[in-house]
């Protein structure tokens, strides 16, 4: 099964140029205020073997969730990952996230409005800051899956050190960079990341077939 991750203060309505490219994938709209309560959420939306495509904050918690149930995910796509120890001031991380409007497609602006109002300030300003206080470095070390991580050249939040570090900071990692996108790249380039998928899916179908080849699976 395919999940689809929503950040913060987003639904599952976030996700629908993908969601389309992605027959059988979910997408639930998680329930907390916080990292853990948004990562157990997750947590029980999910089947084994599950691939998590996750954006912004989605992907603190998909790493939360691989790290401490590894049966659960199978791969990773990690686009524009936040959890920055170096971005984790809320001013500035607020400016970032203002200047999104200035460079994502027109029309998501006004439904990431919608959503963020469904939030409301209370649990939006609560989840900030369990974002901001949650460092992602400390737990890719604990990730099995294979990784892809997706940065849009014109993300004001997620930088391309940033980027590179999560890529290297897991087993099997891989860093893409998407010429003309910024941070919703799953919202402006559903086609390429849902390729992405499928080169994640493909992959790990080869995986599977050279363990049964070998009697591993089986055993």
């Amino acid at each position: 099964m395919v999940c689809l991750v929503h950040g913060l203060g987003v639904s599952h309505r976030y996700f629908v140029p993908l969601w389309r490219l992605l027959p059988g994938a979910c997408c639930p709209d998680l329930v907390g205020d916080d990292v853990p309560a948004l990562a157990a959420s997750l947590e029980r939306s999910l089947v084994p073997g599950s691939i998590l495509v996750a954006n912004s904050l989605g992907a603190q918690l998909a790493v939360e969730v691989a790290g401490r149930r590894p049966e659960l995910v199978s791969g990773l796509v990690l686009i524009g990952p936040t959890g920055d120890p170096e971005r984790a001031r809320f001013a500035p991380q607020l400016a970032r996230l203002l200047a999104c409007a200035l460079v994502e497609p027109p029309r998501l602006v006004p439904l990431v409005a919608r959503d963020y109002a469904r939030w409301g300030a209370p649990r939006l300003l609560r989840t900030v800051r369990s974002m901001l206080g949650t460092r992602l470095d400390v737990l890719l070390d604990r990730v099995e899956a294979p990784t892809t991580v997706v940065r849009g050249v014109h993300d004001p939040i997620c930088s391309l050190r940033w980027a590179e570090r999560v890529a290297s900071g897991v087993p099997a990692g891989r860093l893409v960079v998407v010429p003309g996108a910024a941070h919703a790249v799953h919202w402006s380039h559903p086609a390429l990341v849902a390729g992405l998928v499928e080169e994640l899916q493909d992959g790990l179908r080869e995986r599977l077939g050279r363990l049964d080849h070998r009697g591993v699976a089986s055993a």
